[in-house]
């Protein structure tokens, strides 16, 4: 069964643990995959810090580098997987957070952004 979309967590959550993510994007942009896609259903993003709170989202080093980093890598995983690259989801309620940019992500790949 081909993937459903994205699912976007944020490292402060506390079912994350080390786990539970495909991709890690640290607060540099950097993008670590992890060795296996573990759930059948959607590909996991896991950014570094903490959008929960106004100022540690408006702190965290490097956001718009995570953001491009990860809209590049949904693109790229959506035309791998031929998935629609605008069904991304939040964890849950307050996983990524409140104050996570989700007007940052630029997801569509008709525009010659990326």
């Amino acid at each position: 069964m081909p993937y459903q979309g994205f699912i976007i967590h944020t490292s402060v959550c506390p079912s994350i643990n080390g786990k539970g993510f495909d991709f890690w994007i640290d607060a540099s942009g950097t993008t670590h995959a992890a060795p296996l896609l573990t759930d059948p259903d959607y590909i996991h993003l896991c950014l570094e810090g903490d959008f929960g709170q106004p100022s540690a989202a408006a702190a965290t080093a490097g956001i718009k580098g995570q953001v491009f980093a990860a809209s590049r890598l949904i693109l790229n995983l959506a035309a791998l997987y031929e998935i629609s690259p605008v069904i991304v989801k939040p964890h849950n309620d307050s996983c990524p957070g409140p104050y996570f940019p989700w007007n940052e992500l630029v997801l569509y790949p008709g525009d010659g952004y990326h």
